[in-house]
C-alpha cells in the first residue's frame, strides 16, 4: 500500500559560513530547537474512534489509530522525523512509505509542543495551492485543523516556533491523505447557469445523491464546502429544502449589479463512513438593477420600481372568488412571449362556465403551478376595478408588453391584500424569501453542529494565522 508519513524537508536558514563564525567567536552553544507532537488519524484505525484522540491524551483501546510523531523544529528550520525515518528517493524510501498507513481525511490533525516554546505559525498547504484553515490554541502551545483534509491529497506543513529563549525556530514537514473510495463522488449541480438576473435570484444545489437530515456532520460538511461569495460581500446562508436540494439567498435581496460566485469545495471531502465529494462546475453570475414589483390587490394597482424609485403603476386584475391569487412574495422563474393557458390545467374542467382555453401574450411566469402575470384584453374594463380572474394577475396588451421587457429572471413580484393562500417557499417556484432569516438559518446542517464526530470543529472561532 502507498502510505503517508510525515516528511521533513530544509528550509532556509542560517548559513553553515556564518554558523561556524559564530562557535568560533562565542565558544560551542546548544543549537535551539523544539520538540514538536504531531499527531494525525490512520486510514485503518478510524473505526476504533481515533478521532476522538488528541496529542498527549493518548488512551489505549480507544486510539488505536492515532499516530503521533516526535518532529525536531531548530533555528536552522531544518527538523528530523524521530520515530520515522525521512523519505528520500530511492528503494529504502519505497519500503518505508509501504510499511505506513496513509492518513484518514476525516480525522484531525494536530501539532503541540512536548517542551518549552510556543507556535508562531502554522501553514499547512494541499498540492493545489489551497490552504486549510486552523486555529492556534490561546497558550500558542497546540494547532488543530478547523476544516476538513481532502482525500487523495499531498499537504506540506510549515511550522514556526520559539524557543523557551525565544529563538525563532522551524520545521517543514510533508504527508499524504488517503485516497476516496471506489465508486462515484457526490457532487453539485449550481443553478441558476451564468448571465444577469433580479435581486430575488436563488442560488441552488442539487445534489447527485441524497444527505439524509440525520446525518447532521456530513450536513455540515457539505455545506462548508458549497461557497457562495459576492462582491459586494452580503450576508447569506444555506438552507435544506430535502435530503438532495438547498438553497442560498442572503439575509435581504441581492444589492444590485452584485457579482455572485458559487463554488464547490467538496472534491476530496470526507462526508463519512469513506462517503467523498468529487469535482463540481463552478459558476458566476450577475445581479442587475432592482426590479420590485408589488401588487395590492384591494386597489387592484401594481407599483413597479426600480432601486427604490417608482417607475410606472399600472392597473391590473387579480384572483376572484374561489381562485384568489397566492399572497406573499415570488419571484420571475421564466419569460414566455406566447402562452396556451387552459383551464384543465389547473382543475378546471371542460364544459363547466369557469373553463376557459386561450392564447395569451406576453406571459410572465412565477409559479410552477400555472400563475402568470399576462396581457388580459378581454377584462380591460375590469382592471383598476375589480378582481375577476382565475388567479393570474391580469392587464393590458400594453402593459403587460412594457413589464414582459422590463423583468428579467429573478426580479421580485409579491402580492398583498388578494386573501390568497400564502406562496409556499419551495414546492412551486422561488418563495424562499417568504421565509424570516431565523427560520431560514434553521435549515441550516452548520446551526445544529457545533463539531464534527472526528475532533475538528466545523466552523473556526478564532483562526490564528488565518491559512
Amino acid at each position: 500500500m502507498t502510505g503517508a508519513m510525515l516528511v521533513v524537508a530544509a528550509a532556509p536558514g542560517r548559513t553553515p559560513d556564518a554558523d561556524t563564525t559564530e562557535r568560533t567567536l562565542a565558544g560551542p552553544q546548544r543549537e535551539a530547537a523544539v520538540t514538536l507532537l504531531v499527531g494525525r488519524v490512520l486510514e485503518e484505525g478510524r473505526e476504533a474512534g481515533a478521532g476522538r484522540c488528541a496529542v498527549r491524551v493518548f488512551r489505549p483501546g480507544l486510539c488505536s489509530g492515532w499516530q503521533e510523531q516526535r518532529v525536531l523544529a531548530t533555528a536552522r528550520g531544518v527538523g528530523s522525523v524521530l520515530k520515522e525515518p525521512a523519505l528520500y528517493e530511492g528503494d529504502a524510501a519505497r519500503a518505508a512509505r509501504e510499511q505506513v498507513l496513509p492518513t484518514d481525511a476525516g480525522g484531525p490533525l494536530e501539532i503541540a509542543l512536548a517542551d518549552a516554546g510556543r507556535l508562531t505559525d502554522v501553514t499547512v498547504q494541499d498540492g493545489h495551492g489551497r490552504h486549510l484553515a486552523g486555529e492556534l490554541g490561546p497558550h500558542s502551545e497546540r494547532w488543530h485543523n478547523t476544516e476538513p483534509l481532502r482525500a487523495g491529497e499531498t499537504y506540506t506543513v510549515q511550522v514556526g516556533a520559539q524557543d523557551a529563549a525565544g529563538t525563532p525556530v522551524g520545521v517543514t514537514m510533508a504527508f499524504r491523505t488517503a485516497p476516496p473510495a471506489d465508486g462515484g463522488r457526490l457532487t453539485a449541480e449550481f443553478g441558476p447557469g451564468p448571465g444577469t438576473y433580479g435581486a430575488g435570484e436563488i442560488v441552488t444545489a442539487s445534489l447527485s445523491r441524497p444527505v439524509p437530515a440525520d446525518d447532521l456532520p456530513a450536513r455540515a460538511r457539505l455545506e462548508q464546502a458549497l461557497q457562495v461569495t459576492s462582491e459586494p460581500h452580503v450576508e447569506g446562508a444555506w438552507h435544506w429544502v430535502d435530503d438532495s436540494t438547498l438553497h442560498y439567498r442572503p439575509r435581504t435581496y441581492w444589492p444590485a449589479h452584485t457579482v455572485v460566485r458559487v463554488r464547490s469545495g467538496l472534491d476530496g471531502v470526507e462526508l463519512g463512513n469513506h462517503d467523498y465529494g468529487g469535482p463540481s462546475d463552478d459558476v458566476q453570475f450577475t445581479i442587475a438593477d432592482r426590479i420590485e414589483a408589488v401588487t395590492d390587490s384591494a386597489t387592484h394597482r401594481m407599483t413597479v420600481r426600480r432601486n427604490g424609485r417608482i417607475i410606472r403603476t399600472i392597473p391590473v386584475t387579480t384572483g376572484k372568488a374561489g381562485f384568489r391569487t397566492r399572497s406573499g412574495i415570488k419571484v420571475v422563474l421564466r419569460k414566455e412571449p406566447k402562452v396556451r393557458m387552459r383551464g384543465d390545467t389547473v382543475g378546471i374542467q371542460r364544459g363547466t362556465k369557469e373553463f376557459y382555453d386561450l392564447p395569451v401574450l406576453y406571459a410572465t411566469r412565477v409559479t410552477w403551478s400555472g400563475e402568470y402575470i399576462h396581457a388580459a384584453p378581454w377584462s380591460v374594463e375590469a382592471q383598476g376595478e375589480e378582481n375577476v380572474s382565475h388567479g393570474c394577475t391580469g392587464m393590458s396588451t400594453e402593459d403587460a408588453a412594457w413589464f414582459f421587457e422590463t423583468v428579467r429572471e429573478g426580479d421580485i413580484v409579491e402580492v398583498v391584500n388578494s386573501g390568497g393562500a400564502k406562496m409556499a417557499p419551495f414546492d412551486n417556484g422561488f418563495g424562499d424569501w417568504n421565509m424570516d432569516w431565523r427560520t431560514w438559518l434553521s435549515g441550516s446542517a452548520l446551526a445544529d453542529v457545533a463539531g464534527d464526530p472526528h475532533g475538528a470543529p466545523l466552523s473556526p472561532s478564532r483562526l490564528h494565522p488565518t491559512t
